[in-house]
């Protein structure tokens, strides 16, 4: 929808709720509720998606599986735990657009970093270097300075940083692509989220992968912020690798197993190093425990362990809901919702506040990022006691993202009106 499309007033976010044909599941969902009782305007999945109602039920059924079989609910649970993390394959797979080979749910998302960067960082003495964003997650920095000094090489001089023109917040994709073209004969590794965490601005990945390639790097993504967000096509796109979360957009519950995605073209190279599990073995000789690892082709050749039941079960539930939804549907609504969000804020008269995240809906997801201008933590605090639930990234960013599965217009307008209220 364009500025055009969008009006003022509380009729109507009523009315786009109204017509909302993904309005029915929210009700899938439990919503925080504030001191009063009153449902939470929870603004915050980016950084921790709610519970699905189903959830509960599908733990509660492996425990009283693990209760009534013990051991032998790895192959008579009703969902046999031996091949239960295949139960999230093809949705995963349908999520991230990729091959059901190439991807796998595992681990933690920085485990998983590692894992790939083990065995697609090769450093080399000419080739040595890891391109990455400047205000990328923490957890990769470290990851990627681990393993450049790891390498024996120095961070000072192997990390490459992209960082915005001055006086702008968010990087040109013109700027990233000259990067890669002016330093790609020392590049090893292009290593990029598919949104920033903290200014919620999408990268053309699609670009940086051809671009990377022409110049003989090696490109991989943390898709921490974008999985469940935006629309993907892994295997066309064709990076190397992918990594994400799954307790955010993915609403999978507080540290939830991780994904995994490694592209089709390395399905059977053996000869990758890599870190080997007893898990990643071939299946059809796993339980032979012999000596000597032969990976699985595809993803699930970068396992390490068994996969644990009790945190999959909850991700279930929800892998559930997006397959129902689809996220051509659910991308149609995020678009309306965020640009709604933004024109409202738009509309402020006395604006105390930047939006840090670019306009143009191709460049961002759900989430919009504003600069508070004063009061800083303290503006989050207050609506928070008032139940209104985004979060802040220090030192002046407050993030909020209108969630197309469970958030309405009408939450909406409501916090637009307490966040303004509270700036005068």
């Amino acid at each position: 929808m364009s500025d055009r499309q969008y009006r003022l007033g509380e009729d109507f976010a009523l009315e786009m709720d109204a017509a909302d044909p993904l309005a029915h599941f929210r009700e899938r969902f439990l919503i925080p509720q504030s001191t009063d009782g009153n449902e939470c305007i929870y603004l915050a999945g980016h950084s921790l998606g709610l519970q699905p109602k189903t959830a509960r039920s599908y733990l509660e059924q492996e425990l009283e599986d693990w209760a009534r079989l013990g051991v032998e609910g790895h192959f008579h649970a009703r969902h046999p735990w031996m091949p239960y993390h295949r139960l999230l394959t093809e949705q995963t797979a349908e999520l991230v657009g990729a091959e059901a080979p190439e991807v796998v749910v595992m681990n933690s998302l920085t485990v998983n970093l590692h894992l790939m960067m083990v065995s697609f960082y090769r450093p080399t003495p000419k080739r040595h270097k890891i391109l990455v964003e400047g205000g990328a997650f923490p957890s990769d920095q470290y990851a990627v300075q681990s393993q450049i000094r790891f390498h024996g090489f120095d961070p000072t001089s192997s990390l490459v940083e992209l960082t915005p023109r001055e006086g702008e917040s968010c990087l040109r994709d013109e700027d990233v692509l000259d990067v890669i073209d002016r330093e790609g004969d020392s590049i090893a590794l292009i290593v990029l989220g598919g949104v920033n965490y903290a200014t919620g601005q999408a990268f053309d990945m699609e670009a940086v992968t051809k671009a990377g390639h022409l110049k003989g790097c090696v490109v991989g993504f943390d898709l921490a912020h974008a999985a469940g967000n935006i629309p993907l096509h892994l295997h066309d796109w064709a990076p190397d690798f992918a990594v994400w979360c799954s307790y955010k957009y993915l609403n999978g519950g507080p540290g939830c197993v991780a994904g995994c995605f490694v592209h089709a073209r390395h399905a059977e190279s053996v000869d990758l190093p890599r870190f080997a599990g007893w898990w990643g073995h071939d299946e059809k000789s796993r339980f032979q425990m012999g000596p000597e690892f032969r990976a699985m082709a595809g993803a699930e050749g970068w396992q390490l362990s068994n996969p644990p039941i009790m945190a999959l079960a909850p991700l279930r539930a929800s892998m559930e809901i997006f397959a129902e939804a689809t996220m051509e549907r659910l991308r149609a609504k995020s678009v309306k919702l965020t640009g709604y969000l933004e024109f409202l804020l738009q509309a402020a008269s006395n604006r105390r506040f930047l939006i840090l995240t670019p306009h143009e809906e191709a460049r961002r997801g759900a989430q919009l990022s504003l600069r508070i201008l004063d009061q800083g933590r303290q503006l989050c605090d207050k609506l928070m006691a008032e139940g209104i639930i985004g979060d802040w990234r220090e030192p002046d960013i407050y993030r909020v993202a209108p969630i197309p599965l469970y958030n309405s217009y009408h939450e909406v307008y409501c916090f637009v009106r307490r966040l303004l209220g509270s700036l005068t």
